[in-house]
């Protein structure tokens, strides 16, 4: 018998750790032998702690949100006795979700044990390396890699055969494959996941790079706010390198070729390639001006590829399966699968995988289980705080590159923050303008300056001081970034503002000639009102209002001081009688 517990980050926050232990503990006091193993997140981070088990007679049931009460009703199943475990299971439209994706960079994840290079293994596990070795020339790799399509996962979208050619003829005789798992993103989260659910696809998908290029050393940049992953790829790489598959005579053939990981302190700017580097040489982390490329002078000036994790995960199967087969998914102008994490106002948040030509309401409502208490859907910010906001009302649009570059937005590395109509689009902009201008790096005037401008009119506007003529004057500060700023964090950081002005100008325009926030949730442009008619005088509103601005007798209807009202929400969220009006 086997017992399967996720330990993703998202598992082991709610509670994966306990329920471990607990099913560990039962099922020794029952005298059941189990196999107790661990799996990385399956993507289904609303239903966590997921828990699969495996009977005597290989009957295999997922079980959704366990706890203790739960784990003692898989024992009893497991026992072969009376056993409610059956309610606990995933539904089977949870299932259906799962089932319905084409699961390429994920496919080994929340599936083997990431700690396990057998698991690995047997699940085809380094095949491709020693297919490449074996039977193809460097050049027959790249080759195979153009033929799938495969581009940069990372939101460029750049060719990545193109990129391993230009490595591979640059002039040296030391190059470096390098692994970019620096995801700043908010709310992104899928590299985070493939390293700690299949940290030996992206050993992998590397050594077919470096083989590919010529690279002898590999170095994976990883945010030092990811301990889990960063543990199980140390772990993955000692495994890979006493099995042969790195080190010196790479599966006993003369290519050599090692990996260490290099953790970051965060800045979000280190996610752009130049800054990458200048991290990785010691250096703080600015972008340089291109040319020269990483390709011709990269890490310590040496030809350098960099990929993200998503892209390298993807080759191994390109190249086991053929490029063909993964050209043949997706769209014409972008091939292949790309993973979303959802997140915000949506059902279902977590991790989906799905064939570019998707579209964005196939994904947030055929996958994400659409929005949350029942309320509209109002727009996707996709691409992170460098990305744009699409309305509900072009949910149609495919995802793919050019689709959503048309939109004003950008498929990024992956990141779909949800939002409904309870969402107020001029605070969304300010807050992901807040995010880029904390992590500029300042080298730039346009990128440091602008953005700091650009988010001191929009605080105004959300504070209701905003005045005639703003809105065009952060169009006039985003086209000068735009074209001023040095590397992609400035290029695009008046994305989110332009997009929500291109979109939704009239919530604008109500906060700055109306001062009103038709979602209500910009605290300065609100009004607290009682509802004389609804109030009963229960005092509870007056009892918990933190600066004593209600008044009132008890059992008749009491009075909100406008002046003296901080608009903390408090009395509105303690009305057990709707009583509390907003406007």
């Amino acid at each position: 018998m086997k017992v399967i517990v996720g330990k993703g980050s998202c598992g082991i926050a709610a509670g994966a750790d306990k329920v471990s232990e607990y099913i560990a503990r039962r099922a020794s006091e029952e005298k059941i032998d189990i196999d107790m193993q661990i799996a990385g997140c399956i993507g289904m981070c609303y239903l966590e702690p997921l828990v699969i088990a495996e009977d005597s007679k290989s009957r295999r049931k997922m079980f959704a949100k366990v706890d203790q009460a739960v784990a003692d009703e898989i024992i009893l199943w497991l026992a072969g006795r009376s056993s409610r475990a059956s309610e606990h299971e995933v539904p089977d439209e949870d299932m259906a979700i799962l089932n319905s994706q084409t699961r390429i960079a994920l496919r080994n994840c929340g599936i083997i044990n990431p700690e396990s290079l057998d698991a690995y293994i047997k699940a085809d596990g380094y095949k491709a390396i020693d297919k490449c070795i074996g039977n193809m020339l460097p050049e027959d790799v790249i080759n195979e890699i153009r033929t799938s399509g495969l581009a940069g996962r990372g939101g460029a979208g750049f060719p990545t055969w193109f990129k391993w050619r230009a490595a591979r003829r640059a002039s040296g005789s030391r190059k470096y494959m390098i692994c970019n798992a620096d995801e700043g993103d908010p709310g992104a989260f899928m590299d985070r996941s493939v390293i700690e659910g299949d940290p030996h696809a992206l050993i992998e998908g590397m050594l077919i790079g470096a083989y590919a290029v010529g690279a002898s050393e590999g170095i994976v940049y990883v945010r030092a706010e990811y301990p889990l992953a960063i543990k199980r790829l140390e772990k993955a790489i000692e495994q890979a390198r006493a099995a042969g598959y790195l080190g010196g005579a790479v599966l006993g053939s003369a290519f050599s070729f090692d990996i260490r990981i290099k953790a970051g302190a965060g800045a979000f700017v280190c996610g752009e390639e130049t800054a990458l580097l200048a991290s990785l040489e010691g250096e703080r982390g600015m972008p340089r001006l291109k040319p020269p490329f990483p390709a011709e002078k990269g890490f310590f000036q040496r030809p350098s590829n960099i990929n993200n994790v998503e892209t390298y995960a993807n080759a191994p199967w390109i190249i086991l399966n053929g490029g063909a087969a993964f050209a043949a998914m997706g769209s014409p102008d972008s091939k292949g699968t790309k993973v979303f994490a959802l997140t915000g106002k949506v059902k279902k948040g977590g991790l989906v995988e799905i064939p570019m030509g998707s579209t964005i309401k196939d994904v947030i409502f055929s996958l994400g289980g659409g929005i949350k208490d029942g309320k509209a859907f109002k727009a996707v910010q996709m691409g992170g705080p460098s990305g744009g906001c699409i309305p509900a009302s072009l949910s149609h649009t495919k995802i793919d590159y050019k689709a959503l570059a048309a939109t004003g937005a950008i498929m990024g590395s992956g990141g779909m923050v949800v939002m409904d109509g309870d969402t107020c689009m001029v605070d969304m902009a300010r807050f992901f303008l807040d995010f880029t201008c904390n992590e500029s790096c300042g080298k730039c005037v346009h990128c440091r300056i602008g953005t700091k401008r650009m988010l001191e009119l929009l605080e105004r506007i959300t504070k209701g001081e905003g005045e005639d003529g703003d809105i065009e004057k952060l169009e006039s500060l985003a086209a000068a970034i735009k074209d001023g700023a040095l590397c992609g964090l400035g290029q695009t950081a008046p994305n989110p503002v332009l997009t929500a002005i291109k979109y939704f100008r009239s919530e604008y325009e109500d906060h700055i000639y109306r001062k009103k926030c038709s979602a209500k949730q910009c605290a300065a442009l609100l009004t607290y009102k009682i509802d004389k008619g609804k109030c009963v005088g229960c005092t509870l509103c007056a009892r918990n209002c933190p600066v004593k601005a209600i008044s009132g007798e008890t059992r008749k209807p009491h009075e909100i001081d406008g002046e003296a009202c901080v608009k903390c929400g408090k009395c509105k969220s303690v009305c057990r009688f709707a009583a509390v009006l907003v406007d």
